[in-house]
């Protein structure tokens, strides 16, 4: 029913993905570092997919399991229409003195290089950066949480706003998503889960409240978990993802105020990592452990494996297509 096609491509030492996607390329990368590590692009269409290394970000992860990690940002600099993976992240649990340290990969020279100054201000642990009309968005770690701005093009940060709820201690209850081609803010206060809209018309950054999810509904699924919005589809159905152990894809009816399961993994080493919409396409990543037997020896490029007792494993990307 929801399914079309699936495309597969090798993405060993990639554990992660960005969200959403740009121009229809998805970006995945590696937070545990690897001899085989590495962060991949790729455009689930054509199968085409190019490895980068990894980022200064991801070798001082090195013996740090326990440090809030942000999210990899990519975006695209709409004035020369080149791509950019990102990484913005607070610089004091690594001993250094600025606030945060921002590191944007060039294809062009396929080198990492920081941007100074980076943002004056601390982002929220655990941030998911989202990518719109040429910049990259983060909530910042303040009394009061601003909205913050990297335009991919000047390579500069500005605060564009604040938040539309006051400070939020826990770093999990709130998330950022693009919904019809607008930015949005989603919090979660105990079995509500509030989505706000940012009205940029006349030139004023507003926030509009768009709906409310009423988490009591979907508890015996989720528990008290906070769901992230995909897409808006038929008008009036709002598509969410759980990124936990279920890993379910659920539509929810704004006007019906009903919900049903459209998607969960079929075999237990299968997940749901990310979902994102293209134009009218959903994309589903799922992820697995390949194990190949009798390999001898590595292989190159992103397929790379690891060698041990006559079998290797790889990790297998499936993107899946879907439909509205």
């Amino acid at each position: 029913m929801f399914l079309l096609s699936t495309v597969s491509f090798p993405t060993w030492g990639c554990s992660e993905y960005c969200y959403g996607s740009c121009d229809g390329l998805v970006c995945l990368y590696s937070l545990v570092t690897h001899p085989s590590g590495v962060n991949v692009v790729a455009n689930p269409a054509t199968r085409f997919h190019r490895s980068f290394p990894l980022s200064s970000y991801q070798q001082l992860l090195v013996n740090k399991f326990s440090c809030p990690t942000p999210e990899l940002g990519f975006g695209k600099d709409i004035l020369k229409g080149t791509y950019k993976p990102v990484w913005l992240y607070n610089s004091s649990p690594f001993g250094l003195d600025n606030a945060t340290t921002c590191e944007v990969f060039d294809f062009s020279t396929n080198a990492w290089r920081f941007v100074v100054p980076a943002s004056p201000y601390r982002i929220r642990a655990h941030s998911r950066p989202v990518y719109l009309d040429g910049s990259l968005y983060w909530l910042t770690e303040c009394e009061e949480t601003k909205l913050l701005s990297f335009d991919l093009q000047t390579e500069t940060f500005q605060v564009v706003c604040k938040a539309p709820f006051a400070h939020e201690c826990c770093s999990y209850s709130v998330i950022m998503c693009i919904l019809e081609n607008r930015l949005c803010v989603s919090r979660k206060d105990w079995l509500t889960q509030v989505i706000w809209s940012l009205d940029s018309s006349g030139g004023s950054k507003t926030w509009k409240k768009m709906c409310s999810i009423d988490l009591t509904k979907t508890f015996s699924w989720f528990g008290e978990r906070t769901l992230l919005p995909i897409a808006i589809v038929e008008k009036n159905k709002l598509l969410l993802h759980l990124h936990g152990n279920l890993k379910l894809l659920v539509i929810h009816d704004l006007h019906a105020k009903s919900y049903d399961i459209v998607f969960k993994p079929t075999k237990l080493v299968e997940s749901v990592e990310a979902v994102m919409r293209v134009g009218q396409t959903v994309l589903l990543c799922v992820q697995h452990e390949a194990i190949d037997y009798g390999q001898t020896e590595h292989q190159t490029s992103c397929d790379n494996s690891d060698v041990d007792n006559g079998y290797s494993k790889a990790k297998t990307t499936n993107v899946c297509f879907g439909y509205e």
